[in-house]
Parts: C-alpha cells; sequence; structure tokens
C-alpha cells in the first residue's frame, strides 16, 4: 500500500459493543448521517417519521456506512434547544429498530440523560459535541460497552462563540488530550474512544482550515481520529457554495483527512463518498484493483443510445 506521511493511531481496533472494526491507514470507515430533528445545519432531511429515518438509515448502510450516527439536535445557533423528551421520542424508536437490525448505531447527543436511554436502546456509540461537559457520559458508555466520540470544543452546545486561540491546534491537542484522559479515568479503553478536531465548532473557518492542515498531530493523543467535514460552513466559505452544493469540497477535505490518517468519515453523501474512497484506495494500492462492477452490465460502459440509431428491443 503506498501510504502518506501519516501516523498509525495507537490502537487499530475500534470497539463499539458487540461491534469491532479493525482500522486501517488510508481505508476508513464511514458513518452515514442520519437527521431525525427539525433545524439541521447542513441537511435539508428530516426524518421526523421514524419508518423514513429507518429506511434512510438502511440506504446509508447499503451504500456503505460501517456506522449509523441518528442525530436530533443540530449545531445551530440561531435556534433554541429543543426539549430532552422531544429528543427521546424522535431517537429512541429509530435506534431500537436499527440497532435490533444488527446496524452499528451511534447517537449524536450531549444530554447524559437521552444517551442513557440511547444505549438502554442498543446504540453502540455517542457522539458527543459538547466537548465532555458531563462526564456522566463516559461512565454510561463505559457501564453500556459502548464508543464515545470526545469532540473539541470551547463554547457550550447551541452558544456561538469564538474565543481567541493563541494556538488552535495547540489548543485541539490540549483539550482533546485532557478529555480522553478523563474518559479512560471513567473506564473507557482506548479502543473505546474516537476524537473529533471539532471543525466549524467555537471555531472560525481560517481556524478549521488551519486545523485540518495538521490534523494528523492529533495521532499523539493516542486515539483514532473522526473527521467530521461533510458540507462544512468552512468549506462554504472557502468555495462560496451553500451546503447542497459542497460534496466536492467535501471530497477534497475527505481526501487530505484520510492522507492525515482520519479513521471515521462522518458524511452525508455515503455512496460518493465511498466511491471516492474505491477509486483512491485502488491507486493508491499496489495490490490489484477489485472490480466491483458486473462485466456484462452493459449500462457500466454507456448511455443506452436514442433514436433512429437505438437497437431494437
Amino acid at each position: 500500500m503506498i501510504d502518506d506521511q501519516a501516523q498509525i493511531p495507537t490502537t487499530t481496533r475500534l470497539r463499539l459493543r458487540e461491534h469491532s472494526f479493525r482500522l486501517e491507514v488510508g481505508n476508513p470507515l464511514l458513518m452515514g448521517i442520519v437527521n431525525v430533528g427539525d433545524d439541521s445545519v447542513a441537511d435539508p432531511l428530516h426524518l421526523q417519521e421514524t419508518d423514513q429515518a429507518i429506511a434512510f438509515a438502511r440506504a446509508q448502510a447499503a451504500a456503505g456506512a460501517q456506522i449509523i450516527d441518528v442525530g436530533f439536535l443540530s449545531g445551530r445557533t440561531d435556534t433554541a434547544p429543543a426539549p430532552a423528551e422531544l429528543e427521546r421520542k424522535r431517537l429512541l424508536p429509530v435506534v431500537e429498530a436499527l440497532a435490533a437490525e444488527g446496524l452499528c448505531v451511534s447517537v449524536d447527543t450531549y444530554r447524559a440523560s437521552v444517551a442513557g436511554a440511547a444505549l438502554a436502546a442498543g446504540a453502540a456509540l455517542i457522539n458527543d459535541v459538547s466537548g465532555l461537559a458531563d462526564v456522566q457520559i463516559a461512565r454510561l458508555c463505559a457501564e453500556a460497552g459502548a464508543g464515545l466520540v470526545v469532540m473539541h470544543t470551547r463554547a457550550a452546545p447551541k452558544q456561538e462563540r469564538f474565543p481567541h486561540y493563541r494556538d488552535p491546534l495547540a489548543d485541539v491537542l490540549e483539550l482533546l488530550g485532557e478529555r480522553t484522559a478523563l474518559a479512560r479515568s471513567e473506564g473507557l479503553s482506548a479502543e473505546q474512544i474516537l476524537i473529533d478536531p471539532g471543525l466549524d465548532f467555537a471555531k472560525t473557518p481560517e481556524e478549521s482550515v488551519q486545523i485540518l492542515r495538521e490534523l494528523g498531530t492529533l495521532a499523539q493523543i493516542g486515539a483514532p481520529i473522526l473527521l467530521a467535514a461533510s458540507r462544512k460552513y468552512f468549506i462554504g466559505m472557502l468555495t462560496g457554495s451553500p451546503p447542497l452544493a459542497r460534496l466536492p469540497g467535501t471530497l477534497a477535505a475527505v481526501a487530505h483527512g484520510v492522507a492525515q490518517g482520519a479513521s471515521v468519515l462522518r458524511v452525508h453523501d455515503v455512496r460518493a463518498v465511498a466511491d471516492f474512497l474505491a477509486v483512491r484506495h485502488a491507486l493508491r494500492s499496489t495490490d490489484a484493483a477489485p472490480m466491483r462492477g458486473d462485466p456484462e452490465d452493459a449500462s457500466l460502459k454507456w448511455i443506452a443510445p436514442k433514436g433512429p440509431h437505438a437497437s431494437a428491443p
């Protein structure tokens, strides 16, 4: 395998309850986003009906997502957080159904009460965007044998705040190091923790770019890196594109993140990212390239002709 200068994380396995994943440099896992909320930052799909959310999650898994990240609360700072009761009402039926089907389910929440209920419903990972503001979440994950995403932020959830960082990357390293150690002290192993630099969270676009440039430095913390760059604001600022037109920019961020050692990619467009990674992996490998297409399928060669020169049925 042709390698970048990426550093290999200390652990090469991710253990999320009964789900165990081997982590390989250059071949990251995909975490597909399933939004069951009302006010997402960059996702127009508000899957408020349980059946809709379950069907979409199945489609994300079929497209290549090994982990399904179900979330209700958005990171928007122009809307108030909905009640925890409503969050549980939307999340739990989806989590329970997907876990019963054997899918590895992550729940995006910063509320310990919701995290506990989600774990009881079968969630295998809690994606905490608060920077582990409530250590009870780590305890709950440890008790359940589940995993935890520790994200960097210096702002409370739903709060717009841009601290003055003397060195943004150094701050990310400091906080994630502290919070990862805290999670370990509560009983989580290195194989149960993911770290997320929190692009766009309490950061300007310029600071997010600076941190992403040096993403591989986070490997020194000793935990696998989760990269959540899909449709982010910093991409919009770099390109001038609205959220739904940010797939090309997302793929560029993904390519760089994988080269820097990202082990998990949290994305909206699972099929597009999976296809991108498949071609990237084949081109960077010295092994025989796997061909997943059917050689008898003419639609993979060309679009069917129309008009007078089309073949008769």
